[in-house]
Protein backbone atom coordinates (compact mmCIF):
# COMPACT_ATOMS: atom_id res chain seq x y z
CA UNK A 1 0.00 0.00 0.00
CA UNK A 2 1.37 3.87 -0.72
CA UNK A 3 2.35 5.30 2.40
CA UNK A 4 3.23 2.21 3.81
CA UNK A 5 7.01 2.33 5.37
CA UNK A 6 8.02 6.03 3.63
CA UNK A 7 8.10 8.87 5.07
CA UNK A 8 4.94 11.30 5.37
CA UNK A 9 4.34 13.27 2.19
CA UNK A 10 4.50 17.19 2.79
CA UNK A 11 0.82 18.34 3.32
CA UNK A 12 1.13 20.58 0.65
CA UNK A 13 1.83 18.40 -2.13
CA UNK A 14 -1.21 16.22 -0.82
CA UNK A 15 -3.72 19.37 -1.10
CA UNK A 16 -2.16 20.06 -4.66
CA UNK A 17 -2.53 16.49 -5.76
CA UNK A 18 -5.98 16.66 -4.86
CA UNK A 19 -6.46 19.75 -6.46
CA UNK A 20 -5.48 18.59 -9.52
CA UNK A 21 -7.12 15.07 -9.52
CA UNK A 22 -10.62 17.47 -9.28
CA UNK A 23 -9.98 19.48 -11.78
CA UNK A 24 -9.85 16.25 -13.97
CA UNK A 25 -12.29 14.84 -12.41
CA UNK A 26 -14.17 18.09 -13.10
CA UNK A 27 -13.27 17.76 -16.45
CA UNK A 28 -14.48 13.97 -17.17
CA UNK A 29 -18.04 14.77 -16.07
CA UNK A 30 -18.26 18.03 -18.23
CA UNK A 31 -17.03 15.60 -21.24
CA UNK A 32 -19.72 13.01 -20.31
CA UNK A 33 -22.13 14.96 -19.98
CA UNK A 34 -22.17 16.95 -23.30
CA UNK A 35 -21.10 13.87 -25.12
CA UNK A 36 -23.19 10.72 -23.80
CA UNK A 37 -21.71 8.69 -26.55
CA UNK A 38 -18.06 8.92 -25.17
CA UNK A 39 -19.34 8.25 -21.70
CA UNK A 40 -21.03 4.88 -23.37
CA UNK A 41 -18.28 3.97 -25.41
CA UNK A 42 -15.10 4.07 -22.43
CA UNK A 43 -17.46 3.96 -19.49
CA UNK A 44 -16.00 0.74 -17.77
CA UNK A 45 -12.05 2.11 -18.32
CA UNK A 46 -12.59 5.27 -17.02
CA UNK A 47 -14.45 3.65 -14.07
CA UNK A 48 -11.01 2.51 -13.05
CA UNK A 49 -9.47 5.18 -13.58
CA UNK A 50 -11.95 7.40 -11.65
CA UNK A 51 -11.90 4.96 -8.64
CA UNK A 52 -8.27 4.49 -9.11
CA UNK A 53 -7.23 8.79 -8.90
CA UNK A 54 -10.07 9.26 -6.68
CA UNK A 55 -9.22 6.36 -4.08
CA UNK A 56 -5.59 7.02 -3.88
CA UNK A 57 -6.33 11.15 -3.68
CA UNK A 58 -8.42 10.82 -0.98
CA UNK A 59 -6.90 8.04 1.09
CA UNK A 60 -4.16 9.87 1.05
CA UNK A 61 -5.81 13.34 2.45
CA UNK A 62 -7.62 11.12 5.13
CA UNK A 63 -4.70 9.75 6.42
CA UNK A 64 -3.66 12.99 7.93
CA UNK A 65 -6.36 12.37 10.27
CA UNK A 66 -5.32 8.68 11.16
CA UNK A 67 -8.04 7.23 8.99
CA UNK A 68 -7.04 4.00 6.98
CA UNK A 69 -6.96 4.04 3.09
CA UNK A 70 -9.32 1.79 2.93
CA UNK A 71 -12.24 4.39 3.93
CA UNK A 72 -10.62 6.86 1.75
CA UNK A 73 -11.40 4.05 -1.25
CA UNK A 74 -14.92 2.95 0.06
CA UNK A 75 -15.87 6.60 0.16
CA UNK A 76 -14.09 7.88 -3.39
CA UNK A 77 -16.41 4.88 -4.39
CA UNK A 78 -19.85 6.04 -2.94
CA UNK A 79 -19.11 9.47 -4.01
CA UNK A 80 -18.05 8.76 -7.84
CA UNK A 81 -21.25 5.97 -8.23
CA UNK A 82 -24.60 6.05 -9.50
CA UNK A 83 -26.31 7.50 -6.28
CA UNK A 84 -23.72 10.92 -6.23
CA UNK A 85 -21.82 12.11 -8.76
CA UNK A 86 -22.76 9.19 -11.55
CA UNK A 87 -19.32 8.84 -12.81
CA UNK A 88 -19.20 5.15 -11.88
CA UNK A 89 -23.04 4.08 -13.01
CA UNK A 90 -24.52 1.12 -12.85
CA UNK A 91 -23.69 -0.97 -15.96
CA UNK A 92 -19.85 -0.03 -14.99
CA UNK A 93 -20.04 -1.48 -11.49
CA UNK A 94 -21.61 -4.63 -13.56
CA UNK A 95 -18.79 -4.69 -15.63
CA UNK A 96 -16.06 -4.82 -13.13
CA UNK A 97 -17.37 -7.85 -11.37
CA UNK A 98 -14.26 -9.98 -12.83
CA UNK A 99 -11.89 -7.37 -11.53
CA UNK A 100 -13.65 -7.78 -8.17
CA UNK A 101 -12.81 -11.79 -8.44
CA UNK A 102 -9.76 -11.22 -9.60
CA UNK A 103 -9.21 -8.72 -6.64
CA UNK A 104 -10.51 -11.43 -4.18
CA UNK A 105 -8.67 -14.47 -5.72
CA UNK A 106 -5.43 -12.42 -5.14
CA UNK A 107 -6.65 -11.01 -1.43
CA UNK A 108 -7.61 -14.92 -0.65
CA UNK A 109 -3.98 -15.82 -2.12
CA UNK A 110 -1.99 -13.54 0.25
CA UNK A 111 -4.32 -14.48 2.92
CA UNK A 112 -3.46 -18.00 2.88
CA UNK A 113 -0.20 -17.24 2.53
CA UNK A 114 0.34 -14.92 5.68
CA UNK A 115 -1.26 -18.13 7.85
CA UNK A 116 2.07 -19.84 9.03
CA UNK A 117 2.09 -23.31 10.87
CA UNK A 118 4.19 -21.74 13.46
CA UNK A 119 1.98 -18.36 14.59
CA UNK A 120 -1.09 -20.65 14.59
CA UNK A 121 0.57 -23.34 16.68
CA UNK A 122 1.15 -20.67 19.29
CA UNK A 123 -1.83 -18.63 19.25
CA UNK A 124 -4.53 -22.07 18.76
CA UNK A 125 -5.44 -21.69 22.79
CA UNK A 126 -7.01 -18.14 21.63
CA UNK A 127 -8.14 -18.91 18.00
CA UNK A 128 -9.95 -21.68 19.57
CA UNK A 129 -11.36 -20.25 22.07
CA UNK A 130 -12.72 -17.02 19.96
CA UNK A 131 -13.79 -18.95 17.53
CA UNK A 132 -16.50 -20.97 19.42
CA UNK A 133 -17.66 -17.73 21.26
CA UNK A 134 -17.19 -15.53 18.38
CA UNK A 135 -19.48 -17.81 16.60
CA UNK A 136 -21.97 -18.95 19.22
CA UNK A 137 -22.28 -16.30 20.83
CA UNK A 138 -22.42 -13.42 18.02
CA UNK A 139 -25.19 -16.47 16.09
CA UNK A 140 -27.55 -17.21 19.26
CA UNK A 141 -27.58 -13.31 20.03
CA UNK A 142 -28.25 -11.47 16.85
CA UNK A 143 -31.04 -14.23 15.96
CA UNK A 144 -32.72 -13.10 19.06
CA UNK A 145 -32.17 -9.34 17.94
CA UNK A 146 -33.70 -10.10 15.17
CA UNK A 147 -37.03 -11.98 16.03
CA UNK A 148 -37.36 -9.38 19.00
CA UNK A 149 -37.08 -6.41 15.98
CA UNK A 150 -39.84 -8.45 14.04
CA UNK A 151 -42.21 -5.50 13.80
CA UNK A 152 -39.57 -3.18 12.53
CA UNK A 153 -39.08 -5.34 9.41
CA UNK A 154 -42.04 -5.35 7.17
CA UNK A 155 -41.05 -8.29 5.03
CA UNK A 156 -41.61 -10.58 7.45
CA UNK A 157 -45.14 -9.68 7.72
CA UNK A 158 -47.81 -12.55 7.96
CA UNK A 159 -44.76 -15.37 8.43
CA UNK A 160 -45.57 -16.88 11.19
CA UNK A 161 -43.13 -16.78 14.94
CA UNK A 162 -41.41 -20.45 13.72
CA UNK A 163 -40.89 -18.86 10.47
CA UNK A 164 -39.16 -15.34 11.93
CA UNK A 165 -36.88 -17.54 14.43
CA UNK A 166 -35.72 -19.39 11.02
CA UNK A 167 -35.09 -16.47 9.26
CA UNK A 168 -33.38 -14.92 12.57
CA UNK A 169 -31.26 -18.01 12.82
CA UNK A 170 -30.23 -17.46 8.82
CA UNK A 171 -29.39 -13.79 9.76
CA UNK A 172 -27.34 -14.97 13.18
CA UNK A 173 -25.34 -16.68 10.06
CA UNK A 174 -24.92 -13.67 7.98
CA UNK A 175 -23.58 -11.79 11.30
CA UNK A 176 -21.13 -13.78 12.14
CA UNK A 177 -19.33 -13.55 8.33
CA UNK A 178 -16.27 -11.19 8.61
CA UNK A 179 -13.84 -9.14 5.90
CA UNK A 180 -10.93 -11.10 4.96
CA UNK A 181 -10.25 -8.10 2.23
CA UNK A 182 -10.64 -5.34 5.22
CA UNK A 183 -8.16 -7.01 7.39
CA UNK A 184 -5.90 -7.58 4.88
CA UNK A 185 -6.32 -4.11 3.82
CA UNK A 186 -5.72 -2.59 6.32
CA UNK A 187 -2.85 -5.49 7.61
CA UNK A 188 -1.43 -4.50 3.69
CA UNK A 189 -1.29 -0.42 4.70
CA UNK A 190 0.00 0.04 8.34
CA UNK A 191 2.46 -3.38 7.81
CA UNK A 192 1.94 -4.00 11.37
CA UNK A 193 3.18 -6.76 13.35
CA UNK A 194 2.25 -8.06 17.01
CA UNK A 195 -0.41 -10.44 18.80
CA UNK A 196 -3.40 -8.30 17.83
CA UNK A 197 -2.73 -8.22 14.06
CA UNK A 198 -1.42 -11.94 14.26
CA UNK A 199 -4.82 -13.29 15.98
CA UNK A 200 -7.41 -11.33 13.63
CA UNK A 201 -5.48 -12.74 10.54
CA UNK A 202 -6.01 -16.12 11.76
CA UNK A 203 -9.43 -15.73 13.15
CA UNK A 204 -10.83 -14.21 9.76
CA UNK A 205 -8.87 -16.32 7.32
CA UNK A 206 -9.88 -19.67 9.07
CA UNK A 207 -13.67 -18.57 10.02
CA UNK A 208 -14.75 -18.15 5.89
CA UNK A 209 -14.46 -22.52 6.39
CA UNK A 210 -16.70 -22.17 9.69
CA UNK A 211 -19.29 -19.90 8.47
CA UNK A 212 -19.44 -22.23 5.19
CA UNK A 213 -20.20 -25.32 7.90
CA UNK A 214 -22.73 -22.98 10.01
CA UNK A 215 -24.87 -22.05 7.08
CA UNK A 216 -25.31 -25.27 5.79
CA UNK A 217 -26.30 -26.61 9.50
CA UNK A 218 -28.36 -23.58 10.09
CA UNK A 219 -29.54 -23.93 6.34
CA UNK A 220 -31.01 -27.72 7.41
CA UNK A 221 -32.43 -26.59 10.98
CA UNK A 222 -34.48 -23.40 9.61
CA UNK A 223 -36.08 -24.97 6.24
CA UNK A 224 -38.47 -26.83 8.23
CA UNK A 225 -39.41 -23.68 10.34
CA UNK A 226 -39.90 -21.55 7.40
CA UNK A 227 -41.49 -24.02 5.59
CA UNK A 228 -43.79 -26.53 7.54
CA UNK A 229 -43.81 -28.97 5.01
CA UNK A 230 -40.09 -29.82 4.41
CA UNK A 231 -38.12 -31.99 6.39
CA UNK A 232 -34.91 -31.94 8.03
CA UNK A 233 -32.38 -33.79 5.54
CA UNK A 234 -28.52 -34.93 6.07
CA UNK A 235 -28.01 -34.53 1.99
CA UNK A 236 -26.40 -30.81 2.77
CA UNK A 237 -24.07 -31.97 4.51
CA UNK A 238 -22.91 -34.33 1.95
CA UNK A 239 -22.84 -31.88 -0.59
CA UNK A 240 -20.83 -29.47 1.94
CA UNK A 241 -17.92 -32.39 2.65
CA UNK A 242 -17.41 -32.89 -1.30
CA UNK A 243 -17.55 -28.64 -1.47
CA UNK A 244 -14.89 -28.38 1.18
CA UNK A 245 -12.42 -31.01 0.62
CA UNK A 246 -12.61 -30.78 -2.63
CA UNK A 247 -11.85 -27.43 -2.44
CA UNK A 248 -8.97 -28.00 -0.10
CA UNK A 249 -7.92 -30.77 -2.44
CA UNK A 250 -7.84 -28.44 -5.70
CA UNK A 251 -6.22 -25.46 -3.32
CA UNK A 252 -3.04 -27.78 -2.60
CA UNK A 253 -2.61 -29.24 -5.73
CA UNK A 254 -1.87 -25.83 -7.13
CA UNK A 255 -0.46 -24.54 -4.18
CA UNK A 256 2.24 -27.21 -4.90
CA UNK A 257 1.68 -25.87 -8.71
CA UNK A 258 2.44 -22.58 -7.70
CA UNK A 259 5.29 -23.29 -5.83
CA UNK A 260 7.26 -25.84 -8.51
CA UNK A 261 6.53 -23.26 -11.13
CA UNK A 262 8.30 -20.67 -8.72
CA UNK A 263 11.25 -22.76 -8.12
CA UNK A 264 11.63 -23.06 -11.87
CA UNK A 265 11.19 -20.13 -12.98
CA UNK A 266 12.12 -18.00 -10.14
CA UNK A 267 8.70 -16.17 -10.66
CA UNK A 268 9.10 -14.86 -13.61
CA UNK A 269 5.72 -13.88 -15.47
CA UNK A 270 4.23 -14.74 -11.60
CA UNK A 271 1.86 -11.75 -12.00
CA UNK A 272 0.46 -12.84 -15.57
CA UNK A 273 -0.23 -16.29 -13.97
CA UNK A 274 -1.99 -14.76 -10.92
CA UNK A 275 -4.03 -12.32 -12.85
CA UNK A 276 -4.85 -15.47 -15.40
CA UNK A 277 -5.87 -17.49 -11.83
CA UNK A 278 -8.39 -14.38 -10.88
CA UNK A 279 -10.20 -13.73 -13.69
CA UNK A 280 -10.57 -17.82 -15.62
CA UNK A 281 -10.22 -20.32 -12.83
CA UNK A 282 -12.19 -18.76 -10.52
CA UNK A 283 -15.11 -19.09 -13.10
CA UNK A 284 -14.34 -22.49 -13.63
CA UNK A 285 -14.46 -23.51 -10.08
CA UNK A 286 -17.29 -21.94 -9.35
CA UNK A 287 -18.92 -24.00 -12.37
CA UNK A 288 -17.68 -27.18 -11.13
CA UNK A 289 -18.88 -26.05 -7.60
CA UNK A 290 -15.91 -25.47 -6.05
CA UNK A 291 -15.56 -22.64 -3.23
CA UNK A 292 -12.70 -20.75 -5.52
CA UNK A 293 -12.07 -18.71 -2.17
CA UNK A 294 -11.45 -21.93 0.19
CA UNK A 295 -9.18 -23.28 -3.15
CA UNK A 296 -6.81 -19.86 -3.27
CA UNK A 297 -6.39 -19.43 0.70
CA UNK A 298 -5.23 -23.63 0.78
CA UNK A 299 -2.90 -22.68 -2.49
CA UNK A 300 -1.45 -19.24 -0.56
CA UNK A 301 -1.00 -21.44 2.50
CA UNK A 302 0.47 -24.68 0.62
CA UNK A 303 3.10 -22.21 -0.96
CA UNK A 304 3.70 -20.68 2.16
CA UNK A 305 4.56 -23.56 4.61
CA UNK A 306 5.13 -26.57 2.28
CA UNK A 307 8.03 -24.93 0.15
CA UNK A 308 10.44 -21.88 0.12
CA UNK A 309 8.77 -20.03 -1.76
CA UNK A 310 6.44 -18.08 0.58
CA UNK A 311 8.25 -14.92 0.76
CA UNK A 312 8.73 -14.24 -2.75
CA UNK A 313 5.22 -15.11 -3.29
CA UNK A 314 3.63 -13.33 -0.70
CA UNK A 315 6.02 -9.85 -2.27
CA UNK A 316 4.68 -11.15 -5.88
CA UNK A 317 1.27 -10.50 -4.89
CA UNK A 318 1.93 -7.34 -2.55
CA UNK A 319 3.22 -5.93 -5.98
CA UNK A 320 0.19 -5.54 -6.86
CA UNK A 321 -1.62 -4.57 -3.80
CA UNK A 322 -2.47 -0.56 -4.04
CA UNK A 323 -4.40 -1.59 -7.45
CA UNK A 324 -5.94 -4.04 -5.90
CA UNK A 325 -7.27 -2.49 -2.56
CA UNK A 326 -8.07 0.87 -4.62
CA UNK A 327 -10.30 -0.32 -7.43
CA UNK A 328 -11.71 -3.39 -5.22
CA UNK A 329 -12.84 -1.19 -2.50
CA UNK A 330 -14.16 1.24 -4.76
CA UNK A 331 -16.49 -1.01 -6.55
CA UNK A 332 -17.74 -1.89 -2.94
CA UNK A 333 -18.60 1.96 -2.60
CA UNK A 334 -20.07 2.68 -5.86
CA UNK A 335 -22.05 -0.73 -5.61
CA UNK A 336 -23.77 0.57 -2.32
CA UNK A 337 -27.25 1.09 -2.51
CA UNK A 338 -27.47 4.46 -0.71
CA UNK A 339 -31.91 4.40 -1.20
CA UNK A 340 -31.76 1.09 0.71
CA UNK A 341 -29.49 2.58 3.26
CA UNK A 342 -31.43 5.88 3.26
CA UNK A 343 -34.48 3.64 4.41
CA UNK A 344 -33.26 1.09 6.53
CA UNK A 345 -30.51 2.65 8.58
CA UNK A 346 -32.31 2.83 11.63
CA UNK A 347 -32.78 -1.29 12.31
CA UNK A 348 -29.07 -1.89 10.38
CA UNK A 349 -27.52 0.64 12.71
CA UNK A 350 -29.80 -1.81 15.74
CA UNK A 351 -28.09 -4.81 14.22
CA UNK A 352 -24.45 -2.58 13.93
CA UNK A 353 -24.25 -1.74 17.49
CA UNK A 354 -26.15 -5.16 18.80
CA UNK A 355 -23.43 -7.25 16.97
CA UNK A 356 -20.59 -4.97 17.94
CA UNK A 357 -21.27 -5.39 21.47
CA UNK A 358 -21.80 -9.00 21.01
CA UNK A 359 -18.15 -9.82 19.43
CA UNK A 360 -16.81 -6.98 22.62
CA UNK A 361 -18.10 -9.22 25.08
CA UNK A 362 -17.43 -12.89 23.14
CA UNK A 363 -14.20 -11.20 23.06
CA UNK A 364 -13.62 -10.51 26.63
CA UNK A 365 -14.96 -14.03 27.75
CA UNK A 366 -13.03 -15.49 25.17
CA UNK A 367 -9.71 -13.83 26.31
CA UNK A 368 -10.53 -14.62 29.46
CA UNK A 369 -10.45 -18.25 28.98
CA UNK A 370 -7.26 -18.55 26.63
CA UNK A 371 -5.24 -16.43 29.11
CA UNK A 372 -4.78 -13.45 26.18
CA UNK A 373 -2.46 -10.89 26.59
CA UNK A 374 -3.72 -7.42 27.05
CA UNK A 375 -3.82 -6.68 23.43
CA UNK A 376 -6.19 -9.22 22.99
CA UNK A 377 -8.10 -8.59 26.11
CA UNK A 378 -8.45 -5.09 25.23
CA UNK A 379 -9.00 -4.89 21.55
CA UNK A 380 -9.47 -8.39 20.45
CA UNK A 381 -12.55 -7.34 18.82
CA UNK A 382 -11.87 -4.71 16.85
CA UNK A 383 -10.75 -6.49 13.80
CA UNK A 384 -13.83 -8.96 13.91
CA UNK A 385 -16.63 -5.82 12.63
CA UNK A 386 -16.04 -5.51 9.34
CA UNK A 387 -18.35 -7.31 6.70
CA UNK A 388 -18.05 -7.69 2.79
CA UNK A 389 -18.73 -10.26 0.04
CA UNK A 390 -19.20 -13.30 2.01
CA UNK A 391 -22.36 -12.16 4.05
CA UNK A 392 -23.55 -10.92 0.55
CA UNK A 393 -23.35 -13.70 -0.98
CA UNK A 394 -24.96 -15.63 2.07
CA UNK A 395 -27.92 -13.52 1.69
CA UNK A 396 -28.44 -14.15 -1.77
CA UNK A 397 -28.14 -17.63 -1.06
CA UNK A 398 -30.77 -17.38 1.43
CA UNK A 399 -33.11 -15.11 -1.32
CA UNK A 400 -32.74 -17.85 -3.78
CA UNK A 401 -34.17 -20.13 -1.04
CA UNK A 402 -36.79 -18.48 0.31
CA UNK A 403 -38.34 -15.60 -2.51
CA UNK A 404 -40.79 -14.59 -0.09
CA UNK A 405 -38.69 -12.49 2.05
CA UNK A 406 -35.90 -12.84 0.58
CA UNK A 407 -35.54 -9.59 -0.65
CA UNK A 408 -36.17 -7.45 2.38
CA UNK A 409 -33.48 -9.71 3.86
CA UNK A 410 -31.22 -8.86 1.28
CA UNK A 411 -31.84 -5.21 1.28
CA UNK A 412 -31.15 -5.34 5.19
CA UNK A 413 -27.90 -7.22 4.73
CA UNK A 414 -26.66 -4.22 2.32
CA UNK A 415 -27.23 -1.99 4.44
CA UNK A 416 -25.68 -3.75 7.69
CA UNK A 417 -22.77 -4.26 5.74
CA UNK A 418 -22.27 -1.47 4.49
CA UNK A 419 -22.20 0.46 8.11
CA UNK A 420 -20.05 -2.05 9.39
CA UNK A 421 -17.89 -1.76 6.46
CA UNK A 422 -17.53 1.81 6.86
CA UNK A 423 -16.72 1.63 10.47
CA UNK A 424 -15.19 -1.62 10.87
CA UNK A 425 -11.73 -0.51 8.74
CA UNK A 426 -11.14 2.21 11.19
CA UNK A 427 -11.88 0.83 14.49
CA UNK A 428 -9.17 -2.01 13.65
CA UNK A 429 -6.73 0.46 12.61
CA UNK A 430 -7.06 2.30 15.69
CA UNK A 431 -7.00 -0.70 17.39
CA UNK A 432 -3.56 -1.63 15.80
CA UNK A 433 -2.17 1.98 16.44
CA UNK A 434 -3.24 1.56 20.43
CA UNK A 435 -1.49 -1.83 20.65
CA UNK A 436 1.43 0.04 19.19
CA UNK A 437 1.94 -2.62 16.62
CA UNK A 438 1.16 -0.35 13.23
CA UNK A 439 4.99 0.68 11.99
CA UNK A 440 4.82 4.25 12.73
CA UNK A 441 3.82 3.51 16.27
CA UNK A 442 6.32 1.04 17.17
CA UNK A 443 9.16 3.34 15.08
CA UNK A 444 7.94 6.44 17.86
CA UNK A 445 8.05 3.51 20.55
CA UNK A 446 11.29 1.94 19.91
CA UNK A 447 13.12 3.88 17.32
CA UNK A 448 16.53 2.71 17.94
CA UNK A 449 14.88 -0.53 17.05
CA UNK A 450 15.31 -0.10 12.74
CA UNK A 451 12.32 -0.61 10.29
CA UNK A 452 13.52 -3.91 9.47
CA UNK A 453 12.48 -5.03 12.89
CA UNK A 454 8.87 -5.00 11.47
CA UNK A 455 8.66 -5.71 7.68
CA UNK A 456 6.90 -8.95 7.24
Amino acid sequence: MSGAGHAPRPLDERLLEAAVVLVLLGLLVAVRRLFPAFGAGAGTIASVGILLMGGTVLANLLELVGLPHLTGYLLAGVATGPYVLGMVDHRAVEDLAPVNQLALSLIALAGGAELRLASLRSGLRSLAWATLWQNILVLLVLAGVFVAARPLLPFLVGVPTAGVVGVGLLWGVIAVTRSPSATMGILSQTRAKGPLATFTLNFVMSSDVVVVVLLALVMTIARPLISPGSNLSLAAFRELGVEVLGSISVGTTLGLLLAAYMRLLGGRGLALLLIALGLVFTQLFDYLHFDWLLIFMAAGFVVQNLSKQGEPFVASIESMGEVVYVVFFGVAGAHLDLPVLRTLWPVALLFVVARGATSFVSARVASRFAEDPPALRNWGWAGLVSQAGLALGISANVQGEFPAFGAGLGALAVATVALNEMVGPVLFKVALDRCGETKAEAEEVEPAAGAEAFEP
